[in-house]
C-alpha cells in the first residue's frame, strides 16, 4: 500500500479554491495541512439509539485532533424502525437505507476528504453506512453509538426490551395481563439512550461492523451509557488518522474475507436475519455475487454452533451482559480455528493479531460465551431456507427457534398485508396447527419490506409460540422468537410461490434441514399461477422509485 497524503495542500496555489472555504468557517493554515476527516453523524433527537452521538462525535473529534487531523462533521438521516411501526412510516425503513448510503457518499466525494468516521446505531443506518464505505473506499472507520440498558423483569424475562410491550399487548388480548401492565411496560422497558438492548439488527450490524473489521476491537457492544464509549471514540478518531497515513482504504478491509468473518459471528451468535439481506447488500456494493454470500451462510451453518445466546434468545442475558462477558472479541476467539485470521482491520493489523492482544476489561462469562465443545445450540444462528415455497431462497434463525418447532407442520391462513394479519390476531382468528402467511410486503409489493415482528410478539403474547408457525417475503427484527421464515423470494409482487398459496394448504418448516415445502402439486401451481393477477399499490415519492428498482431480498434489496 502507498502511503496515504492529504488531497489537498495549504501550500500549492490551485488548491486554495477549494481550502478558502474551509477558512471560510474558521480553519487556520495549520488545519488545512492535516488530513481532513469527515465525520458523518446520524445524530438526531427522535430516535434513542442516537441521542448520545452528539457526545460520541466530540470524543472522536478530540481524537482526530491528538492525532493530527482536522475534523468537519456532517449529518445524515436516521429513521427508528420501532417509531415507525404501525403506521405508514414502516415503509420507509429499509429503502431509507438507501438515503443513507447516497447522502454519504455525496457528502465525501463532493467535499473531498482524506478519511471518514462514521457514527451510527440503528437498524438501517449501519448498513447504509457500511455500504456508503464500500463505495467511497477511502480509509473509513465505523463506531456504533451502542446498546441501551435493559428494562425490569416482565414474564419469563430477568430484563425486558422494548418488544416486551408488544407481546404484553398479545397476552392482553388473551387476558394473561392487564392494561395497567402493557402501560407500566411502555414506561419502562427503554430506561436511557442507545440500540434497544436486545440483539435486534442494530445490535447485530454493529457486531457484524467489528466482525468486518471497520470498527477496533471490542466497539461493537460497549454500552451506550458507558464512559468506555467515549473512551473509543478517542481511540477510533485517533485511528482514522493512522489509516489515513498508512494508506488503508475500505476496500482493503472490505473483502470476502471479512464478509465470511461477519457471517462467523452471526452464526456463532444467533444474529439478527436482516444481516443476511444487509449482506448481500454490502457483497453487491463490493462486486461480490450475491449468490456467493448465500452459499456462505449455509456452509457456516453446517460448521458454526452457537456459542453465545442473548435476548431474545435467551430469558436471562442481554447486549450489556454479553459486552461484561467479552462481547464479540471473546466470540470470535472461542471460533478462532474458524475465522480468517489474515483479514486487515482498522487497527492496521489482522483479525488474528487482534485478538490475540486484546485485553479483557472484565472477567469473561463462560457460560454465556461458550466453547466450540460446549455450544448453546449445534445449529447455525441463521438458516438459508430452500423449496418451491421459496425457491430463490428464505431465512429463518433457529438460534431462536424452540427446539420442538424447529420442524412444523401446519395449514397456511393467509393475508395480503400485515394490517390483515393484525385484525385477525385481534379477533383471535390464528390458532394453534396455523401457519400464518403475510405477502405482498417484499421490497417490491410492500413496497419497502416492512418487518413482521409485531405480529410474531402478539401470537407470543398469545401463547401460540410454539404452535404455529409464521413465513413472509417481508422481513423479521431480530428480535423475533418463534418457528418463522422471511425474505421469501421471489416475492408475492413478482408471481413468486408464495402468491399462490390458498387458506388450507399444508406447509411444512424444516429448520433443520433448510427446507420450506407447500404440498400443492406442480401443476395446481401451475394452474394457480395462470390465474393469479397483481394490481401493485399506487405509491408516490421515494417509494414509487424504490418499487421500480429495488432488487429483490436475495440480492440486497439494493436499488438496481
Amino acid at each position: 500500500m502507498k502511503e496515504y497524503k492529504p488531497n489537498f495542500s495549504s501550500e500549492k496555489l490551485e488548491d486554495l479554491n477549494n481550502l478558502m472555504f474551509y477558512k471560510a468557517f474558521g480553519c487556520s493554515d495549520s488545519d488545512l495541512s492535516r488530513p481532513i476527516i469527515g465525520i458523518a453523524n446520524s445524530f438526531n433527537e427522535i430516535v434513542p439509539g442516537h441521542m448520545n452521538l452528539r457526545q460520541v462525535a466530540d470524543f472522536v473529534k478530540k481524537g482526530i485532533y491528538r492525532a493530527g487531523g482536522t475534523a468537519v462533521e456532517f449529518g445524515t438521516i436516521a429513521g427508528c424502525d420501532g417509531v415507525a411501526t404501525g403506521h405508514e412510516g414502516n415503509f420507509y425503513i429499509l429503502p431509507s437505507r438507501e438515503i443513507v448510503a447516497d447522502s454519504v457518499e455525496a457528502m465525501v466525494k463532493i467535499h473531498h476528504f482524506d478519511g471518514l468516521v462514521m457514527l451510527g446505531s440503528c437498524d438501517k443506518i449501519v448498513p447504509g453506512m457500511l455500504m456508503a464505505a464500500a463505495r467511497v473506499n477511502i480509509p473509513t472507520i465505523f463506531i456504533p453509538g451502542g446498546p441501551m440498558l435493559g428494562g425490569p423483569a416482565f414474564g419469563k424475562k430477568k430484563k425486558t426490551d422494548g418488544t416486551a410491550y408488544t407481546e404484553a399487548m398479545g397476552m392482553m388480548q388473551v387476558g394473561k395481563a392487564t392494561e395497567q401492565e402493557v402501560r407500566n411496560l411502555a414506561t419502562l422497558t427503554m430506561p436511557t439512550c442507545g440500540s434497544c438492548s436486545m440483539y435486534g439488527t442494530a445490535n447485530t450490524m454493529g457486531a457484524v461492523a467489528e466482525a468486518l473489521g471497520l470498527s477496533l476491537p471490542g466497539t461493537a457492544l460497549i454500552p451506550a451509557v458507558y464512559s468506555e464509549r467515549f473512551r473509543n471514540a478517542q481511540q477510533s478518531g485517533e485511528a482514522i488518522v493512522e489509516l489515513v497515513k498508512k494508506g488503508i482504504k475500505s476496500r482493503d478491509i472490505l473483502t470476502f474475507k471479512a464478509i465470511q468473518n461477519a457471517i462467523s459471528i452471526l452464526m456463532a451468535s444467533g444474529g439478527s436475519t436482516n444481516a443476511v439481506i444487509h449482506l448481500c447488500a454490502l457483497a453487491y456494493e463490493l462486486g461480490i455475487d450475491t449468490e456467493l454470500i448465500l452459499k456462505e451462510f449455509d456452509k457456516q451453518s453446517k460448521e458454526v454452533p452457537v456459542i453465545v445466546t442473548v435476548n431474545p434468545a435467551s430469558n436471562v442475558w442481554d447486549m450489556e451482559d454479553w459486552y461484561k462477558a467479552g462481547g464479540v472479541p471473546k466470540a470470535m476467539k472461542n471460533i478462532k480455528s474458524l475465522i480468517q485470521t489474515d483479514a486487515l482491520t482498522v487497527t492496521g493489523k489482522t483479525m488474528g493479531e487482534n485478538l490475540d492482544e486484546y485485553v479483557f476489561t472484565y472477567a469473561p462469562d463462560d457460560d454465556l460465551v461458550r466453547t466450540m465443545d460446549n455450544p448453546h445450540n449445534k445449529l447455525g444462528g441463521l438458516a438459508i431456507m430452500r423449496g418451491n415455497l421459496a425457491p430463490d431462497t428464505g431465512v429463518a434463525k433457529p438460534a431462536a427457534i424452540a427446539p420442538e418447532a424447529r420442524q412444523f407442520t401446519g395449514q397456511a391462513i393467509c393475508f395480503d398485508s400485515e394490517e390483515e394479519c393484525a385484525k385477525a390476531l385481534k379477533e383471535l382468528k390464528v390458532k394453534p396447527g396455523h401457519v400464518v402467511v403475510i405477502r405482498y410486503e417484499g421490497p417490491k409489493g410492500g413496497p419497502g419490506m416492512r418487518e413482521m415482528y409485531a405480529p410474531m410478539k402478539i401470537m407470543h403474547g398469545q401463547g401460540l409460540a410454539t404452535s404455529t408457525a409464521l413465513i413472509t417475503d417481508g422481513r423479521f427484527s431480530g428480535t423475533n422468537n418463534g418457528c418463522f421464515v422471511g425474505h421469501i423470494s421471489p416475492e408475492a409482487a413478482v408471481g413468486g410461490p408464495i402468491a399462490l398459496v390458498k387458506d388450507g394448504d399444508k406447509i411444512t418448516i424444516d429448520v433443520i434441514n433448510k427446507e420450506l415445502t407447500l404440498h400443492v402439486s406442480d401443476e395446481e401451481l401451475a394452474k394457480r399461477k395462470a390465474e393469479w393477477k397483481y394490481t401493485p399499490k399506487v405509491v408516490k415519492g421515494y417509494l414509487a422509485r424504490y418499487s421500480k428498482l429495488a432488487k429483490s431480498a436475495d440480492k440486497g434489496g439494493v436499488l438496481e
